[in-house]
């Protein structure tokens, strides 16, 4: 047996250990947790439906998008099942609940998209139908490309009667304090300077998380619980902290496709909040990001901000 063939079959095995480890703490410790059952009443207004003049802004466990601007990168059936991680188009997204975006032109790798100028459009028609709703969005460069001339003007340009000013205070305040602005833009230049305190936009010191390059989903499980835990809790945190359920498609594999591989951790979201409670790290859970998001993922970030909100977590 060659040494490629021989490494795919020990992969294998270590990706069907793992899959059985999930399966058997789910078996064992299920996935309910305080509010488990709490369903927004209308997923695109969810945060207005939370009474935002007293929800404050540390106590929402935000459901993200991982990738978010890929829904039609590449070439259908042919270079898009490489890089494409959401079904869905950005204004899509935001009306199904998710609140928090990541990444002129949208990249995924070497693949491209549409320009940036479609992503800003989807915001602001979701903006324009909701009242009370808060965008966290994630724009950075990538891939070894240059900084776009000027972006942080062109984000400004076009989004600044929405931004939230970059401000530890915000952290503490409710929805309703900082209202009607509505996006936290954090801009994570490559090579430009970063946005400074009080700027419009936010720097990549308010929006940390710890990518685990692993396609094993227990790996990533358990690596994103210790991460976590070694974080403050949001209620002392002056920084935006996300944990991604999502796994890394590895080159190496004969199957490298974006879904399948996501398809290993996707069903384990509510096991990952249930575990945050029940090692006494769940005040610690603040963005929660996937690929290909679903009506039941956001449900259960949002049953977290209700519990909080109500004063069961």
């Amino acid at each position: 047996m060659g040494s490629g063939v021989s490494r795919q079959v020990e992969r294998r095995k270590a990706l069907t250990t793992e899959k059985r480890t999930l399966y058997d703490l789910h078996e064992c410790c299920g996935e309910d947790f305080p509010a488990c059952t709490f369903k927004p009443a209308d997923r695109k207004n969810w945060m207005d439906d939370l009474h935002p003049e007293k929800l404050k802004i540390n106590r929402i466990c935000w459901p993200g998008t991982h990738d978010s601007a890929t829904d039609r990168i590449g070439i259908p059936l042919v270079t898009r099942p490489f890089a494409q991680c959401k079904s869905l188009s950005v204004y899509h997204q935001l009306v199904l609940g998710t609140r928090v975006q990541k990444d002129r032109q949208v990249c995924h790798g070497i693949l491209v998209t549409y320009s940036i100028d479609v992503v800003i459009k989807d915001i602001k028609k979701f903006l324009s139908e909701t009242h009370s709703e808060i965008i966290i969005l994630e724009v950075r460069t990538e891939n070894g490309h240059d900084d776009p001339p000027e972006f942080d003007k062109y984000l400004m340009d076009h989004l600044g009667q929405f931004l939230i000013h970059q401000n530890d205070n915000v952290f503490n305040k409710t929805l309703s304090e900082v209202l009607p602005k509505r996006i936290i833009c954090v801009w994570k230049p490559r090579n430009s300077p970063q946005p400074k305190s009080g700027s419009p936009l936010w720097n990549s010191g308010h929006l940390k998380d710890d990518w685990i390059n692993t396609d094993l989903p227990s790996t990533k499980f358990e690596s994103n619980l210790k991460y976590l835990s070694e974080q403050p809790p949001v209620s002392s945190r002056k920084f935006f902290y996300r944990v991604e359920n999502t796994v890394t498609p590895k080159p190496d594999k004969p199957i490298v496709c974006v879904r399948p591989v996501t398809g290993r951790i996707h069903e384990f979201a509510r096991l990952f909040i249930t575990q945050c409670f029940s090692r006494g790290i769940a005040d610690k859970l603040q963005i929660f990001s996937t690929d290909f998001i679903e009506e039941d993922f956001v449900d259960a970030c949002v049953a977290v901000t209700f519990a909080r909100a109500e004063g069961k977590a």
